[in-house]
């Protein structure tokens, strides 16, 4: 947990700051091959993919900040191809739920997208984020290049030394593999069905918590 004085989210967010100056079934999933992964010829664009738990949690925020250009859901780091969100639901595959975020380098930065990473969920708890428990949910980043691997250690660094938690960070960062698109119900899921339950209860709290920090970056 976080220790006492420092559960102020604007004690977090102002570390990083300094620091950083420099879930159902459907049908099977597809390798995505989508707008995110077609639109990377453009030299302004990078895409990170980043597991924090239930992936409409993370999709919603990221899909709010500004500079990001696409969100998909889906799954990474684990062994069976082409899985469902049913197969991953057992446990049994090894992949993690996790967005792949695509976003113009002109107008954020792979700081930014960690800043609010680490912001809108805990880092802390191994295999869970709240109720949501299992592998599937663990924390991890996928990096494709050594900038954003050593952005990726940089930030956990930065963290771990000013001692925001009183628990080691156990973010994974594990080179990027191969994504699986989730199913397209899974797509743009709490803008979607927002008044549902899950999304009131879980997401809600997340995206206004994002909201409220980064009110000067979210998207007019």
């Amino acid at each position: 947990m976080i220790t006492q004085l420092k559960k102020s989210p604007v004690f977090i967010l102002l570390c990083l700051a300094l620091s950083l100056q420099s879930c159902g079934q459907g049908k099977q999933s597809k390798i995505s091959s989508t707008k995110s992964d077609q639109t990377m010829n453009n030299a302004n664009l990078d895409t990170i993919t980043l597991a924090g738990g239930c992936y409409w949690c993370i999709e919603a925020i990221y899909q709010r900040l500004d500079g990001v250009v696409s969100v998909e859901s889906g799954f990474t780091g684990g062994t069976m191809k082409n899985p469902s969100y049913r197969d991953v639901c057992m446990g049994t595959t090894g992949h993690a739920e996790c967005v792949q975020v695509t976003y113009d380098k002109t107008k954020t930065n792979l700081d930014e997208i960690f800043k609010v990473f680490f912001t809108v969920h805990d880092p802390t708890t191994l295999n869970r984020q709240g109720n949501d428990e299992g592998t599937q949910y663990r924390s991890g980043i996928y990096y494709r290049n050594e900038q954003q691997k050593q952005a990726a250690q940089d930030i956990i660094k930065a963290l771990t030394e000013a001692k925001i938690y009183s628990d080691p960070i156990v973010t994974g960062v594990v080179p990027f593999t191969v994504f699986y698109k989730a199913e397209d119900y899974h797509q743009d899921y709490y803008n979607q069905n927002g008044s549902q339950p899950y999304c009131q209860i879980v997401i809600r709290p997340k995206v206004e918590k994002f909201e409220k920090l980064f009110k000067d970056r979210m998207k007019k």
